[in-house]
């Protein structure tokens, strides 16, 4: 374990997982591997294209950088021109606070002073995580995690021609925020359609489960109400939970106060499927 302060990489093990997270790279998860497996996009690409990394004080996009509180407006810096994305630390280097604790302050991006804290524990087949926004002043929020996980693995005892396991989503969601032409929510709710999304999904009726057939099974928890489930690329899946959908702070303000933290938590399970299931 690195020493308090440091930007050095924290590294846990438990079981057959390994877990590093880099206090340097914005607080993000940069490798999980079970049994030897790395599960995420790794590489140390552009900030929002890797790992597992922390969004707060925003999740998603926040439509041309803008939103209003307490009957003033406000303008965020374009992480996405012509849109803000992903909040204000996730490009930022955190404080490492204990062997599982990091922290920051928002920072002049934000225009609203606060703390954010980020624990992560990690046991034999399961990791958990917890961020916590503590607000010195009144302001609109949400928070998430964006992870990028691989969409091929290899297979047990496979030689390195062989091929790999191709990862399936299974998720099961009572809705849909209708997107615009821009891609942003519009607030509106609608049955879910057939991917591949980019969309935020909500009313999940179970906790989705990342399954690379014949390797591994990954299933997903958490509290937040809201999913960004991003199946578009060929080299990735990502699945998002998050407080509220992208441009909430428009469309669906959550006031954090003082003394009062906006709180979420990420629970990642898994199993293994073992070479029985290769078929």
């Amino acid at each position: 374990m690195s020493a308090l302060g440091s930007a050095q990489p924290m590294r846990l093990s438990a079981g057959d997982a390994t877990l590093e997270i880099s206090p340097a790279d914005g607080g993000r998860i940069a490798s999980f591997a079970v049994a030897g497996r790395e599960l995420l996009v790794t590489g140390r690409t552009a900030p929002m294209q890797w790992g597992c990394y922390p969004m707060v004080p925003y999740a998603g996009r926040v439509r041309n950088g803008r939103f209003s509180f307490e009957g003033r407006d406000y303008r965020l810096p374009l992480g996405l021109p012509p849109h803000a994305i992903h909040g204000v630390v996730y490009d930022r280097p955190w404080r490492v606070d204990d062997a599982n604790t990091l922290s920051i302050e928002l920072g002049p991006r934000w225009p609203f002073a606060g703390r954010v804290v980020q624990r992560v524990d990690l046991e034999p087949g399961r990791l958990s995580v917890t961020l916590e926004l503590h607000a010195a002043e009144p302001m609109p929020a949400t928070l998430g995690w964006h992870p990028w996980f691989r969409r091929r693995l290899g297979r047990e005892g496979a030689g390195p021609d062989a091929l790999s396991a191709e990862a399936e989503l299974e998720l099961d969601a009572g809705s849909m925020y209708l997107r615009d032409a821009e891609g942003i929510p519009t607030g509106r709710l609608v049955p879910p359609t057939a991917g591949p999304w980019d969309d935020c999904m909500t009313d999940l009726r179970s906790d989705p489960i990342v399954r690379w057939p014949g390797v591994l099974e990954l299933e997903l928890r958490s509290d937040a109400s809201d999913w960004v489930v991003y199946t578009e690329p060929d080299h990735a899946i990502c699945v998002e939970p998050q407080t509220g959908p992208p441009d909430a702070l428009n469309i669906r303000p959550v006031v954090v106060e003082p003394g009062r933290p906006l709180t979420a938590t990420m629970e990642w399970r898994w199993r293994s499927l073992g070479a029985a299931a290769l078929g």
